[in-house]
């Protein structure tokens, strides 16, 4: 059901893919009010089904009144048909085995939610959003809770990734024309840049730390040439601080 950006790596990028995923995303989704599914998506199968005069009683105005209570850090109980794993194994495995399962609340982010359209659709209702949020968010999870808060159900009919940071819908490729893009241009938008000079990569590609650089957390190390050479955390070490490699682009792949 889900549509647009997925961000793909090859070779050494693909110990990238984490850092690029936490990242902020935006979606575009229809939400449809009046009934549950067990996935919390048109895909599942249908739980629950609203009263006709339930769904009457819903307004706009009560509609996007619900949605601003969204806004912000909040407290989101994950899809239970989802990729989390418990104990080793994933959810959705769990459910399709015939399992209850209670996955934790989670806090996540919610930056934006904005309505586009709501369409009365007699005994239904759709609601388009776009929403930019934390990573870790279900936009399924925003759909159930929103039917929840409603008295209604609610379930997701319509999804499309149209950002993660910093990748977005309009720079996306289809397989067939999709072509590979320097990690230096890629570490550049992700994270603050050290260049480095020839003696601190060889130190580097040696697995040994530099001296300390003057920013804080992750930072990727580009060389004279702007090719990606690693990634730095500064850390303690005998007593020192100093910038020490957590991922090596030992190959020099570009």
């Amino acid at each position: 059901m889900a549509t647009g950006v997925l961000v793909l790596g090859v070779g050494i990028a693909t110990r990238l893919l984490p850092y690029i995923t936490d990242g902020k995303k935006s979606y575009q989704a229809t939400i449809l009010l009046g009934s549950a599914t067990h996935t919390d998506d048109k895909e599942g199968d249908v739980t629950f089904t609203a009263k006709d005069d339930v769904i009457k009683e819903i307004s706009n105005e009560i509609i996007l009144s619900e949605l601003e209570k969204f806004k912000g850090k909040i407290k989101q109980k994950p899809s239970a048909v989802s990729a989390i794993k418990i104990d080793g194994k994933s959810a959705h495995a769990r459910v399709r085995a015939g399992e209850n399962i209670d996955i934790p609340e989670r806090d996540v982010v919610i930056d934006e939610i904005l309505v586009n359209e709501i369409r009365h659709k007699h005994p239904s209702i759709e609601v388009d959003i776009s929403v930019t949020c934390s990573a870790g968010t279900y936009i399924r999870a925003i759909a159930r809770d929103l039917g929840n808060a409603l008295n209604c159900g609610g379930h997701l009919i319509a999804l499309r990734r149209t950002l993660v940071s910093p990748f977005l819908l309009d720079q996306c490729k289809s397989i067939n024309d999709a072509q590979l893009i320097p990690i230096a241009d890629v570490v550049d938008k992700i994270f603050p840049v050290r260049t480095i000079n020839s003696a601190e990569k060889r130190e580097i590609l040696f697995g040994r730390s530099i001296d300390q650089s003057s920013e804080q957390g992750v930072m990727a190390a580009i060389d004279n040439d702007k090719q990606f050479v690693a990634l730095l955390e500064n850390k303690t070490i005998n007593a020192n601080i100093v910038a020490s490699p957590i991922l090596v682009n030992g190959t020099g792949e570009k």
